[in-house]
């Protein structure tokens, strides 16, 4: 008789090994589109050095001729740290897709478990038939459970953050491809994450620091180790939630019990929110948006502005709200006042607008110094409510001469699924200059955005020639421009 775990584990490891596919026609699409742009976001900050050179180690003992490839690198690692590898640059610049309910997150942060799992499974079994469309599969499954468990779960409210439900996703998907879909197995890896609660003091002043861009990365690769031990027998941890006075709800989560909103189908992949326009925590985004409108009403006019109102939800004013100076780029594109007033100024708002260089425009502290954040308690509400999901906010600029630009407030941002038609052209559009960006016109980059051109081809590829094409090769680049 298989052992008795907590009821969350269980179903969760229920889930990952159900048979036959998951999801809808749409959550493949999306779930495709979710790659596609993890892919594109990774190859972009493979163009700031920050990011190159913490994962692009050509330390031998890391690279291993039979290892995974990491994208955008002429690596090969063991899966453990290509997992680490590939979520980071995937999350380097915060540009990847979102989650917010109670619990927020970046469901593709569980890419590099999926890729690096796939990929080494592959490796080690010449005959297993892993496609492309069994890491979409794959990817439905992750986002759902991070997602779910989101849902009505506010690990944030004590201090834990959320790259546990990375933790806790990867290793139930990992465990389900090593295994072979044995849910014992999957129960032993969920059960060892739920152990693993991370604090979140690295995302908050005066400890916001760059282990927020690999926090997801540390996330992912330690969910496919704990796959991996329990793919050789390692036991589970029962009642690694409900255990009295030692287990995950009494300890860490105040006696409150873990609970699933809803039943694990495929709703987060078809509801995910994408980063189409601008690298900016997402709560913010709609702001943006709003400071976008506004520019050209404001730009010729900065040193007239009296005050500037910026309306948002409650997770906003916990997450983003920040007065005094900023450190580093982690704290700046976690800073609604900051990203407001960058797009208020220039009309846009890029990756490299919250590096150093760009942070020293004294424009950008002046206009902060004038923003007055508020929660709008409607916009809290519709934030919450699990059939509107927005995300809105309000911003309305004051001038000196008593007069003001329209209130600008937009309720559900271009990456929601309502507006998903709309932001299909854009994210393809985003793809490509992502990969441009750092490789411009060569080979390599045209190979890159070959692979997403047709659903069926991709659907059907192997996972080892996906990754393969990932991998780039200096001196074969080289040799071939010249």
């Amino acid at each position: 008789m298989a052992p008795l775990y907590d009821d969350v584990i269980s179903e969760i490891a229920a889930y990952v090994c159900r048979d036959g596919e998951i999801g809808s026609d749409e959550a493949y699409q999306t779930a495709r589109l979710a790659l596609m742009d993890s892919i594109g976001c990774a190859l972009l900050a493979m163009g700031f050095s920050a990011c190159s050179e913490f994962i692009a180690v050509e330390d031998a003992s890391l690279n291993i001729p039979r290892g995974v490839p990491v994208p955008g690198t002429s690596n090969r690692k063991p899966p453990i740290q290509a997992a680490f590898d590939i979520t980071t640059a995937i999350r380097w610049l915060d540009f990847n897709d979102t989650w917010l309910a109670k619990e927020w997150g970046h469901p593709s942060d569980n890419f590099g478990a999926i890729l690096a799992a796939s990929y080494d499974y592959q490796l080690q079994h010449h005959d297993a038939p892993m496609r492309m469309r069994d890491v979409f599969e794959l990817a439905i499954r992750a986002y759902e459970i991070q997602g779910v468990l989101a849902l009505d779960n506010a690990f944030n409210r004590v201090g834990i953050d959320h790259v546990l439900l990375v933790k806790v996703a990867s290793a139930a998907v990992a465990a389900a491809v090593f295994s072979g879909n044995d849910e014992n197995t999957v129960a032993s890896a969920v059960s060892h994450s739920w152990l693993d609660a991370t604090l979140r003091t690295y995302r908050h002043a005066p400890n916001t620091n760059s282990r927020k861009s690999w926090a997801a990365g540390d996330a992912t690769s330690r969910g496919l180790m704990f796959a991996k031990h329990a793919e050789r027998g390692m036991p589970g941890v029962l009642t690694a939630l409900t255990a009295p006075a030692y287990g995950f709800q009494d300890v860490w989560f105040e006696g409150r019990e873990v609970t699933l909103q809803r039943s694990f189908g495929s709703y987060v992949t078809e509801n995910v929110l994408f980063k189409v326009r601008y690298p900016a925590e997402f709560h913010g985004q709609t702001a943006v948006e709003a400071g976008v409108a506004l520019h050209p009403h404001v730009a010729h006019r900065l040193s007239e502005v009296a005050s500037i109102e910026i309306m948002t939800q409650e997770p906003a004013i916990r997450i983003i709200d920040k007065s005094g100076s900023l450190t580093s780029p982690a704290d700046r594109d976690h800073c609604i006042q900051y990203m407001t007033a960058v797009a208020l100024i220039n009309g846009t708002v890029t990756s490299e607008d919250y590096e150093e260089e760009a942070s020293l425009d004294p424009r950008i502290d002046a206009l902060r110094d004038k923003m007055v954040v508020t929660e709008c308690p409607e916009f809290t509400e519709e934030y919450l409510h699990p059939n509107r999901r927005s995300i809105a906010n309000a911003v309305q600029v004051h001038f000196k001469d008593g007069s003001s630009t329209d209130r600008v407030e937009i309720r559900y941002p271009i990456g929601h699924r309502t507006r998903r038609n709309e932001a299909i052209p854009l994210l393809n559009e985003k793809f490509a200059d992502n990969v441009a960006s750092t490789y411009g016109d060569t080979n390599y980059a045209q190979n890159v955005l070959g692979l997403f051109d047709d659903s069926t081809k991709i659907d059907g590829m192997k996972v080892v020639d996906f990754m393969d094409r990932l991998r780039f090769n200096e001196k074969t680049e080289r040799n071939a421009t010249n």
